[in-house]
């Protein structure tokens, strides 16, 4: 099902800014695309229970503050994240042996599959938004938007 463009408050745009709108539409198509295999699945998951599974994924062990200092994002919303992966079934945790009051969260086995799964819708994703790119215009895409991304930095 095609959607219409989103033409609200467009009003007085540039080419600057349709440049910008365009990014969030593609990468707003690609979460999209990348999170409704899950969605039809046993698990709900939404993007930033993505990021948080993905985190814990590279860093088992670390602790809900490890991923606070990382993403820089509020411990409640995190709390709420955590508690609802952990329910899931997602996510376990372990008191830290040092220090009781600390809880080590790794990926349960049904984590990993998750995570395993949105890496490679990710690939297929990713294959599919650049085919028909020859390697010489992909490389130009990726500079191009480095470039627009330090400028931004």
């Amino acid at each position: 099902m095609h959607k219409p463009d989103d033409n609200v408050n467009h009003e007085g745009a540039t080419a600057e800014t349709d440049v910008l709108e365009l990014v969030h539409s593609v990468m707003h198509s690609y979460r999209s695309l990348q999170y409704r295999l899950l969605r039809d699945g046993p698990h709900d998951i939404t993007h930033m229970d993505g990021k948080v599974l993905g985190y814990f994924g590279r860093h088992p062990g670390a602790t809900q503050s490890d991923l606070s200092q990382h993403t820089g994002r509020d411990k409640a919303q995190l709390a709420r994240l955590i508690k609802g992966l952990r329910e899931q079934g997602l996510l376990q945790g372990e008191a830290d042996a040092t220090d009781k009051r600390n809880v080590r969260l790794s990926l349960t086995d049904d984590g990993r599959a998750v995570q395993r799964a949105l890496q490679q819708q990710g690939r297929r994703l990713g294959k599919q938004a650049v085919a028909g790119l020859n390697d010489a215009e992909r490389a130009q895409l990726a500079s191009l938007l480095q470039r627009v991304k330090a400028n931004l930095g």
